[in-house]
Parts: C-alpha cells; structure tokens; sequence
C-alpha cells in the first residue's frame, strides 16, 4: 500500500522548517518507526519516521529545500518489497542537474551519485578507485573532489587546470589535505542552519531592544568542592548512577536568590512587568548546531539528583537533536556554563524576554586573603547579565552576591537563608 509522508505539523510559533537529512535512500529497506529524514526549524530538529514496514519509493523533497506543515516529502511503499521504479532513485538524487552520464562502471562506482559521476567525468578519474563515504559505500562528490590518484600513472588533466574558476569543496575536515596537495588557498561556503540563523537573528534583537549591563564577582568553591567530593559516590549509588556536578548548586542557589529578588524573575511585555511566582530555569546546552536551552520547570520542587539527572538527559538529547520544542519554551532564568570550555570570564546575553542570565566560568586556583592570611582557593568568576530597563544596578548586585553566598556555604542553600 503506497502511503504519503508529509511534514508533520508545526507549533503555532514555527512557520516553516529545511530538510537537513534523508537518513533513508529509494528502495533501502525500512522497519517501522525508524527515521526517514531530519526537519530542522529555527529551535528544533523534527524527526519523520517509517509509518510501517517497507520502502522509500520516491523523495519530492531534497536535503536544504524548504518545506511548511503538511507538505509531501516522499512516497512510501508499505510491505517488504522495494516497489521502486529504476528511474525514482535518481529522480531523488542529491543533484537536480540534468546531464548526460556516463555508463555506470562496475564496482563501487555503481552505488556513485549522478553528481559524482559527472565530476568524474569532467576530471578523468575511474569511479571504481574511489572509496566511498556516503551510506553503504555511495560515492558522493565530496568523495571525487578529494580522491589523489597514484602518481603512477598520472591522470587525465583535469577540466579546473584548463579553466580557472570557482572551487567546489570537500568537508571542512579535508580542506587541510587538499589544500597541502595542490597549494591552493581555499574556502568554503555553506549556507547558514535555520537553527543558526535564529540564534543570530536573537542576538542582534537582545542588542537593538535591551538596556544590557553584566556585573560580576567571584566566588570560592572550595567547600562545594570538598562536598561533592566527599559524597559523590554516596550520591550516586542511593541515585541510581546519577552523578553529582556543580550545577545542581546553582540552580538551588539561582532559585533562593529569584525568590528573594523578584525583578530578577520577572520580565517585560510592552508596558507591563510580568512577576513569575515559580522559578523554570533554563541551561544552556551547547550542540553542534547551536546553543540550545531547555527548561527545569518548578526547579524549586527538583531534588539535586532530580536536576542533575534532567540536566544530563537534556544534554545527551539535545547532542542527538531529540529534544522537544516544549522543553526548550518559556524560562523565567537562564544559566550558562562557558567554564566547561575553559572560559575564565565572559559576558553572557540575555535570552529574551529573561529579564538576567548567570554565566559560570572556569575553576582555577588563585591566592586570595582570608581571615588576614593568604591562601590558595578554587575559584570563580560569575557573571550577571540584567536588563536595566527592569533591574538596578544594587539589585543586580545583591542578587549575584546572594548566590555567592551560598556556594561559598553550601548548608544555606539547605537552610534557606
């Protein structure tokens, strides 16, 4: 039974979204609910899977093309047989340029896209040496731009000698061998992931709509140090493996401090502050995509095991692009962690329309004078970005001191004072 696959339907708050990738070729078996493809949006990856068992008969839709709710992406066959006409394969090909081929050599070339074939042909190169690194052995054209033949015999001159011109590029993780090859001074374009342009488009917002000031302070970890290590194993055992970091501290210190300064867990809607009577927490998770936040909702129910544990998930998640767009909605404050990066200080942006973000950094040794006396402590420097259009300076101030406080005596933050 043929069926279509359609892009599934977006939030209210997302218009449109970009195929990023087809996990699964024209004819290549499919179990049900394995992924078809990747929908990226401006804040998250959709994934489209396999309604049932069977094939991929045709995709309408390449990688980078623009799609909208309800959209036909591809035809599917349900059943175990292929039900692929010889011609749909190539239609869904990763080039739309109509040109003629080359017969097909025996071998890997077999399995060579029609834009590899055709680069192969331009340049001389026999398909059946090259290795190919698409899926099940496909050769791709980034495949042909980075093939080197033998020095013996040389190959066929190729057309780029004979006639200067823009360069087509392998991966960025080839760009050094090919350049140490043929000496040539390279770059690469790519457009621009929907989800990075969001970010960017955000960024430019904060800095055009915020009065944005960052204040910070510095803090000893010492004892939040010989805590977790004193208990760490403890911890994980009576939690089922969960591990005990620093950010379980911040989060329940960042809670007692927005209960105690109000403004700070507020934010603006035109002429109104809006006051959040319960604290969502956002952590910022960095991915290969982009910086991406979701939410510890009422974090001041969560146990540390609870935060720690939901913290490590949104993380692996969102690695894997698997987090849900509701996860990633709302937040009344947002913590960052450069420290994890070796950052030692920086300035973190809001993210609107959070009215104050913390930035944490990383822990480094230092002389410091205590009780008159010099002593080497762990420490580190903590940032408070605020919009000033809705926090003073001294509230600001206090807020960040507040949670140095804490961290610097863990046994507040159990006590609550």
């Amino acid at each position: 039974m043929a069926i279509d696959i359609v892009t599934p339907t977006f939030p209210e708050s997302i218009q449109e979204g970009t195929i990023a990738k087809w996990h699964k070729r024209p004819g290549e078996a499919v179990a049900r609910d394995e992924v078809l493809v990747d929908v990226e949006t401006d804040k998250v990856v959709i994934e489209v899977v396999a309604p049932a068992d069977g094939s991929l008969v045709e995709i309408l839709k390449a990688e980078q093309d623009v799609v909208h709710t309800g959209d036909l992406l591809a035809r599917f066959a349900e059943g175990s047989g292929s039900g692929v006409a010889p011609a749909a394969e190539a239609a869904a090909a990763e080039t739309a340029v109509a040109a003629p081929a080359p017969a097909a050599p025996a071998g890997p070339a077999g399995i060579a896209s029609p834009a590899a074939r055709k680069l192969a042909a331009e340049r001389g190169i026999e398909l059946g040496r090259v290795a190919g690194s698409g899926r099940d052995g496909r050769i791709t054209k980034e495949d042909v731009l980075g093939y080197r033949a033998p020095s013996s015999p040389p190959p066929a001159p190729p057309a780029s000698r004979a006639e200067p011109g823009p360069v087509a590029l392998p991966p960025t993780e080839a760009i050094g061998e090919l350049a140490a090859g043929i000496g040539e001074r390279l770059e690469r374009r790519v457009p621009m992931t929907r989800m990075r342009a969001r970010i960017a488009e955000r960024l430019l917002e904060v800095t055009r709509t915020t009065a944005m000031l960052t204040t910070f302070n510095e803090v000893d970890m010492h004892r939040v140090m010989e805590v977790r290590a004193q208990y760490k194993d403890e911890f994980a055992r009576v939690h089922n493996g969960v591990r005990l970091g620093y950010m379980s501290f911040f989060v329940k210190a960042a809670v007692e401090a927005l209960k105690r300064f109000p403004q700070v867990n507020a934010s603006i809607d035109g002429n109104d502050i809006v006051y959040h009577a319960y604290q969502d927490i956002g952590v910022a998770v960095s991915t290969d995509r982009g910086l991406v936040v979701p939410v510890l909702r009422d974090a001041d129910n969560l146990s540390m095991a609870e935060i720690e544990s939901r913290i490590a998930d949104f993380g692996e998640r969102a690695r894997t692009g698997k987090l849900g767009l509701e996860e990633m909605t709302g937040g009344t404050f947002t913590i960052t962690n450069g420290g994890v990066f070796g950052s030692l200080v920086s300035t973190p942006i809001l993210n609107p329309p959070q009215a104050a973000i913390l930035g944490m950094h990383a822990i480094k040794e230092r002389p410091v004078a205590e009780h008159g006396a010099v002593v080497i402590r762990p420490m580190m420097y903590l940032a408070l970005s605020y919009d000033h259009r809705l926090i003073d300076g001294r509230d600001a101030v206090r807020f960040l001191v507040a949670i140095k406080e804490m961290i610097e005596y863990p046994a507040k933050i159990l006590l609550q004072i």
